[in-house]
């Protein structure tokens, strides 16, 4: 085993990967770049070193400064995680030539599996079937390519993986557009911007193999991975085994994925990723690293898989043959994403105000990057953390995922936890009967907000009760230490009244409704709400930095984030924003806002396909923004002339910064 490990990554995968190193009794070494200096990976490693600026390009891209440091360090193995480095053949063979163990596959076999359009033309060699595409060229290639094809196709990123650098096309016209934007996003994710046109399948299923190879010749594979819930070509939530999957075609999966791992030369952790229909399937890519979707993996192998990487990278053999390996039950993973799937799967950049994940067992766990206070930037991916839950039986796993998505609180960025638990209480995710496109085809029905209920209402006024009679409380006892009598009743602002106890009405603002309910005999412990044609006891105890209400006989637990104009109660997972009628009714500023197109978050100017003086269409598209390595395209508000245009490609924009001025039709 290594001495001292340098994790050439951030995010939960390097926490992920220190704690195993620790377990294990190796020394772990962070990197990190001057926007994450107190990350929360930093704060778990035994030693950690500066890279440089914030661009992944000026760290953890950056070759020569990991290797340098690694030397200096005196670490001897390298972990690259995944994405960044993690499938970078050059990268492995620095290491190699720095005397440094590369945790991951031999070069060769990265270089070949590394691009998508060689590893299918190996595959074809080795009997593995494979859909039908072309292999790369210039763009004129690629266009005779789809013309060949037929449409609909998928242009793809031949390096990388993520769903970055992939559109769909299923119009001629879309088809040249779409080879600019994939080679844009795939240059500025990958640094390589080769493409490739692949047949695109309509109803299909996105099915993986986790495969361990060792040096000795030694290959075994473990239970598929279906990871057909999808958004924008990117996982959101995965599971095994995967439902409905015949035992044929389970058996026939796997015998390709260890032919594909022969063929390859293969040692370490790889995964084979197949599209799946009915009775047949097609080879799609190999992932020459760790996925992040392994835990499922683990859950059900009670394996640690970071464990067998760095006993392989040493030349061990395979902890267990394929005949040792047992594996029983089901494990769902969900990824939980700084985005809002309402508004496109928009990146969200902020601090994040407040987290708290759910209680862990031994069928739960959670691997988070982030902590209370933390920063989410623009820089680099989107992914919080990930919730994966195990059941004996996938019902039970399934319960277990609704139950702990409840207990998951974030405030401060946006997240698709809303979404995630819709999926999770949807009648297709309960029959295991979705493909690649459900998320898709079903976005407005799972972002629809739940309809407000009287019994809904009630909880939440109950918690914002409690704030507001503790700010009540607060501003009491600061009246009477101004006038220097603690018990002057005359300095209380609570609306004391001789031999009464206070009520006070509480008017606030909610989803862009106005509540209005009165809170009655308020004293330690509890008050009276008075709500709609009830009356209803409240009783009320702090637990453990939350809030347990005893509402109509009913226990609910909340968190509650104060606000300078009202509180945001956290109930089940779900975030609801209560402003105070006073503060809410503040008047706005006024202007043609709407006119303006501003940027949503800090990004980069990619692409200005607009100038002033250009007349343009609702919806189309002005400028394309890169921010968590993913492209944003802002489109003309309304209807009218383009006024002027305050960037250029390269700009880096900041957040709220106005881009394009569009004076609508009539003004114009």
């Amino acid at each position: 085993m290594m001495r001292k490990l340098l994790i050439a990554n951030r995010g939960e995968i390097a926490c992920r990967i220190m704690r195993t190193a620790k377990r294990l009794g190796v020394t772990s070494v962070a990197v990190y770049s001057e926007v994450d200096a107190h990350a929360l990976h930093v704060e778990l490693a035994d030693e950690a070193y500066l890279l440089g600026p914030a661009p992944a390009r000026d760290s953890y891209l950056s070759i020569e400064k990991i290797i340098e440091i690694a030397l200096r360090s005196g670490s001897d193995a390298i972990h690259p995680g995944y994405g960044f480095l993690a499938e970078n053949a050059d990268f492995a063979e620095a290491c190699a030539a720095n005397g440094l163990i590369f945790v991951g596959p031999p070069p060769h076999a990265m270089r070949l599996l590394g691009s998508k359009s060689e590893a299918k033309a190996a595959m074809v060699r080795a009997g593995v079937p494979v859909a039908p595409g072309s292999s790369g060229g210039e763009d004129a290639e690629l266009l005779e390519a789809a013309r060949f094809i037929g449409l609909p196709v998928l242009v793809k990123a031949s390096a990388g993986g993520g769903g970055r650098g992939m559109r769909i096309v299923r119009a001629p016209e879309e088809l040249s557009s779409a080879i600019e934007s994939a080679r844009r996003e795939a240059r500025a994710a990958f640094g390589d911007d080769t493409l490739f046109i692949e047949k695109y399948f309509s109803g299909y299923k996105h099915v993986e193999i986790q495969i361990f190879a060792d040096s000795l010749g030694g290959v075994v594979s473990f239970l598929e991975r279906d990871c057909s819930m999808q958004r924008r070509h990117q996982k959101i939530i995965e599971e095994t085994p995967a439902p409905g999957l015949t035992p044929s075609l389970r058996e026939q999966m796997s015998d390709a994925a260890i032919r594909a791992a022969h063929a390859a030369g293969y040692t370490g952790a790889g995964t084979v990723e197949f599209l799946v229909g009915e009775d047949h399937f097609y080879f799609l890519e190999m992932n020459t690293r760790l996925q992040v979707e392994h835990p499922v993996t683990e859950m059900v192998s009670k394996q640690d898989l970071v464990e067998w990487q760095l006993r392989v990278a040493c030349g061990a053999p395979l902890p267990l043959t394929q005949d040792d390996l047992r594996m029983s039950g089901c494990a769902i993973e969900a990824r939980i994403c700084a985005e809002d799937p309402a508004r496109g799967f928009m990146p969200s950049v902020g601090e994040i105000v407040h987290f708290r994940g759910p209680r862990k067992g031994p069928f739960l766990r959670i691997d988070s990057g982030v902590r209370a206070g933390d920063r989410v930037t623009p820089y680099y991916d989107s992914l919080l953390a990930k919730l994966i839950v195990y059941g004996e039986s996938r019902e039970q796993a399934l319960r277990r995922l609704q139950a702990g998505l409840e207990e998951v609180e974030i405030l401060g960025v946006a997240t698709n936890l809303d979404l995630l638990w819709a999926i999770s209480k949807s009648d297709r995710m309960a029959d295991g009967d979705y493909d690649t496109e459900y998320v898709g085809n079903n976005i407005a029905m799972l972002t629809c907000p739940a309809a407000p209920s009287m019994d809904s209402d009630r909880v939440l006024l109950a918690a914002a009760s409690v704030v507001f009679l503790a700010n009540a409380r607060r501003a009491a006892l600061e009246a009477s230490e101004a006038v220097g009598d603690d018990w002057s009743p005359w300095a209380g602002t609570d609306a004391w009244r001789l031999y009464e106890c206070a009520d006070h009405e509480l008017r606030v603002t909610q989803a862009g409704r106005t509540l209005e309910a009165q809170i009655m005999r308020p004293q330690d412990g509890g008050f009276l709400l008075s709500f709609g044609d009830a009356v209803t006891a409240v009783e009320v105890q702090s637990v453990g930095g939350r809030l347990s209400l005893l509402v109509d006989g009913v226990k609910h637990e909340v968190s509650t984030v104060a606000l300078d104009d009202g509180v945001v109660v956290i109930l089940g997972g779900r975030n609801h924003v209560i402003n105070w009628v006073e503060a809410a009714s503040s008047p706005q500023s006024e202007g043609p806002l709407n006119e303006r197109v501003l940027a949503p978050m800090p990004a980069t100017v990619t692409r200005v396909a607009v100038k002033a003086g250009d007349a343009v269409s609702k919806g189309e598209t002005l400028l394309v923004l890169e921010a968590m390595k993913m492209e944003i395209a802002l489109a003309a508000p309304h209807d009218g002339v383009v006024e002027s245009v305050a960037c250029e490609v390269g700009d880096m924009a900041i957040e709220g910064a106005e881009l394009v001025t569009v004076l609508r039709k009539d003004v114009a």
